[in-house]
């Protein structure tokens, strides 16, 4: 049985593809710093999958915390979730941003070179794309060009898995790049469940409904789309845990680099969505 450690695995999608992970057979350590989850996640995954995993609530900057882990277990590899997210507070906090997404990451390729760890799925975002290019994006569309500071921690860090491969062929490296993901497990016990205010539209939506919010302002009405509303493409969170699970057993992580994109390839406006 392959052993998989998941950091952020208490998070949106991190919780969702360790559900998955569980259900093909790997054994799945977490490492989470609660920053944006809640530990009684762990509970709600075990309740799903009927199955216990490790939790170490610590960071991913932390090495000591790291290298302790990697100490405890021999890892097949690792999947990196861990980080900040929000667009939106990434422009008021750049300085949080680079620290955690891009130290964190750099932290972490370093503890597990030590410890001969060298097969890793980075979490990484549709904002690392150059959003002046003809749609639909592909995976070797131009990226760069980046419009604020968490689109740039993802593209740095790309940039320095891309060098990895390059000068290393040691390692078997895969990028994952999400467009919008949503929805959540069937179940209902785990979800979407930001700490604040979501910055997402459906999360949103749904606590407007819920009267959680009083209502959901829609900015811009002039794009160039059909009815004048931005234009996303919505990804179901369990087809992506479905995908970082093929991504381990189908490619077999080969040595190198390679990327994918993770989204249907249709946009719904703003106005669809929430008619919908």
């Amino acid at each position: 049985m392959q052993k998989i450690l998941v950091t952020g695995g208490l998070g949106y999608i991190g919780s969702h593809t360790v559900v998955e992970l569980q259900a093909a057979g790997y054994d799945v350590v977490v490492v989470d710093n609660l920053n944006n989850s809640k530990e009684e996640v762990k509970t709600r995954i075990e309740e799903i999958s009927g199955k216990s995993f490790e939790l170490q609530l610590a960071d991913v900057n932390d090495s000591v915390a790291l290298e302790s882990l990697f100490k405890k277990h021999t890892f097949d590899g690792v999947i990196h979730f861990a980080g900040l997210k929000s667009i939106g507070e990434s422009v008021d906090k750049p300085i949080e941003y680079y620290d955690s997404n891009v130290g964190g990451s750099f932290i972490l390729a370093g503890v597990m070179r030590e410890f001969k760890c060298k097969t890793l799925i980075f979490s990484s975002s549709a904002t690392v794309y150059d959003d002046t290019q003809k749609l639909p994006l592909t995976e070797t569309s131009k990226i760069g060009n980046t419009k604020n500071p968490y689109g740039t921690s993802k593209y740095i860090i790309e940039k320095i898995l891309m060098d990895l491969a390059k000068f290393d062929n040691r390692w078997s490296l895969r990028i994952a790049r999400y467009f919008n993901p949503i929805s959540n497990h069937s179940s209902g016990i785990i979800k979407e469940n930001t700490k604040n205010i979501p910055n997402n539209l459906i999360p949103y939506i749904l606590k407007v409904a819920q009267k959680k919010l009083k209502i959901l302002k829609v900015f811009g009405g002039n794009y160039k789309t059909k009815d004048g509303t931005c234009i996303r493409d919505y990804i179901h969170v369990m087809d992506l845990a479905e995908g970082h699970v093929a991504m381990l057993k189908n490619n077999r992580l080969k040595k190198g680099l390679k990327v994918y994109n993770f989204g249907t390839g249709i946009g719904s406006s703003v106005l669809e969505v929430i008619k919908t």
